[in-house]
């Protein structure tokens, strides 16, 4: 009997077959190169900038270009990810639900950030928006100032961190299909609560997800910004461009300080990244 039931029951092949010495050769590959250009670096950031003390360290936060730096990046970060958020939904909405001509060039146009240097994309709304730029001069009239100014650094920012959203949303509403939504549409569910009831909780993680990824891109990004910026020290520098300018200055100490602060978030960012892992994971299972 034992041997009819092995017969139909065959056991199952080791998923992985390479040798063992191979697993610890790549293992060991990977924490090296973790090592080296993660953990070393962000060590070296927290050396240096407690390197004459913890008092050092916070006065270098008094300089109100510092305070001016990170509010600066903390508003342009709050207009930005809620802004990507709405077209996060909308675009992946729009791309996964329904069938129309351009789909494929619009999903290639999200993509489009990701292919251009955020350089070129400074670039891009100065020539757009700058004195000399195609809608300079009207823009000049009417004492609209966008390049050099808060509106360009969000534009910018905005342009760089636009597909993290919808890029994390697409796959997953394809995967899933329309057929929860046809049938709350059947049951008499109107359009709005189909989107809020059925199609976000459905969603829903691979949503913060995305927005936790926006989020970090908008904190840290710096060449569009640079581009767009004009380095106005304490009116348009954010908290990148600080740290540049310390940094050129030889102000090391109040260079890394403010580079600590983007480390730590980078690192919150990092961690609330693993608890919606966690928690999408520990949602699938019991969904299944």
């Amino acid at each position: 009997m034992a041997t009819a039931a092995s017969q139909r029951f065959p056991k199952p092949q080791a998923a992985i077959t390479e040798p063992r010495w191979l697993r610890v050769l790549l293992i060991t590959i990977t924490v090296l190169f973790l090592a080296f250009f993660l953990f070393v670096p962000l060590a070296a950031i927290f050396t240096e900038a407690l390197r004459k003390g913890i008092g050092a360290y916070f006065k270098s936060f008094n300089d109100p270009a510092a305070l001016s730096a990170i509010k600066l990046t903390l508003l342009v970060t709050g207009i930005s990810v809620p802004s990507n958020l709405v077209f996060g939904l909308a675009a992946s909405w729009a791309l996964a639900k329904f069938q129309f001509w351009g789909r494929s060039v619009l999903i290639t146009l999200i993509d489009l950030p990701y292919a251009v240097s955020p350089v070129i994309s400074g670039l891009i709304y100065v020539l757009l928006f700058g004195l000399q730029g195609w809608l300079g001069p009207w823009l000049s009239e009417h004492d609209i100032k966008i390049i050099f100014a808060v509106p360009g650094i969000v534009l910018a920012t905005m342009f760089v961190t636009f597909p993290f959203v919808a890029r994390e949303l697409i796959p997953i509403m394809q995967e899933q299909g329309t057929e929860n939504e046809q049938a709350a549409l059947s049951l008499g569910a109107s359009g709005w609560q189909t989107f809020w009831r059925v199609t976000v909780p459905n969603v829903k993680w691979a949503l913060l997800y995305g927005v936790i990824l926006c989020n970090a891109r908008a904190m840290g990004e710096f060449g569009a910004v640079s581009v767009v910026s004009g380095h106005i020290r304490g009116k348009t520098n954010t908290l990148p461009l600080h740290v540049e300018i310390l940094y050129n200055e030889y102000n090391f100490v109040a260079a890394f300080a403010a580079a600590s602060v983007l480390a730590l978030l980078a690192l919150v960012t990092l961690v609330l990244k693993a608890i919606v892992e966690r928690l999408a994971h520990e949602g699938s299972k019991s969904a299944s």
